[in-house]
């Protein structure tokens, strides 16, 4: 998922994402560790993809509560 794809999202909609990356994220690990994940280039997508989201989530707290103040 792209920067700017994130960006359009709201932040309630970020943090569902998170939830949803995360999950996807254990089921990939967990394919890894039985033996049945062949492309294991998904498990540093992934793990890219959901810091990604989180560093956005972070920038766009920070972006709000600077304004606000």
């Amino acid at each position: 998922m792209k920067a700017s794809e994130i960006r359009d999202l709201s932040l309630e909609e970020m943090k569902a994402k998170v939830v949803e990356m995360k999950e996807n994220f254990f089921n990939l690990r967990f394919q890894h560790g039985a033996g049945q994940l062949e492309n294991t280039a998904k498990l540093k997508e992934a793990r890219k993809d959901l810091a990604r989201l989180n560093t956005i989530i972070v920038q766009t707290e920070n972006k709000a509560n600077t304004e606000k103040d």
